[in-house]
């Protein structure tokens, strides 16, 4: 099966998923403070839910739609999250969205900006992107201060833009190009 590139850091390897990650993923995704703040997480996270978003991360990734990273510690190999692309490559786009979570025990170390950083590089300079997008639930600023560390600008404000959990959430968007990338 095709594989995303590893990517290092300082104190981080990013990897593709598999299958063996399911436990640890299950792990992280069951925790509601982790799932509430991610539209891409349902909750409760049941059996089997792990193994099939890994075996979809896995044909996204096959099909061109970019790559989900598996956030490992450098030093131990411990799973601590995710941060993927969403990448769009039709007319009249050429673009990613970045969207990442973070398993709660490890919030506030910083490994999601360093992840996301990593992963931006990758975008555009191994994908060739014009633009990468993100969005943040409004209830959750810690997310949009990843954002803005890694470089990203403010978009727009989006409300009642998406339903979370049956409640409809503001989003804010953030936005860099490739030019504003290559000035940072």
């Amino acid at each position: 099966m095709r594989t995303a590139p590893t990517l290092h850091t300082e104190r981080l390897i990013l990897r593709s998923f598999c299958l063996e990650d399911a436990s640890d993923v299950k792990q992280l995704a069951w925790n509601p403070n982790v799932a509430s703040t991610t539209s891409g997480i349902e909750y409760p996270y049941i059996d089997g839910m792990a193994q099939e978003w890994i075996e979809i991360r896995g044909k996204e990734y096959k099909k061109g739609n970019g790559p989900s990273f598996a956030v490992t510690l450098r030093y131990d190999g411990t799973l601590i999250g995710n941060v993927e692309l969403q990448i769009r490559r039709h007319l009249p786009y050429n673009d990613a969205f970045i969207g990442y979570w973070i398993g709660e025990q490890f919030w506030n170390c910083g490994y999601c900006t360093e992840a996301a950083k990593v992963v931006i590089r990758y975008a555009f300079r191994e994908c060739n992107l014009d633009q990468i997008l993100a969005y943040h639930f409004k209830r959750n600023p810690a997310s949009g201060r990843v954002l803005q560390k890694i470089g990203m600008l403010y978009w727009d404000y989006f409300p009642n833009d998406t339903k979370h959990w049956g409640e409809w959430e503001d989003q804010i968007g953030y936005t860099l190009s490739k030019k504003e990338y290559e000035e940072l």
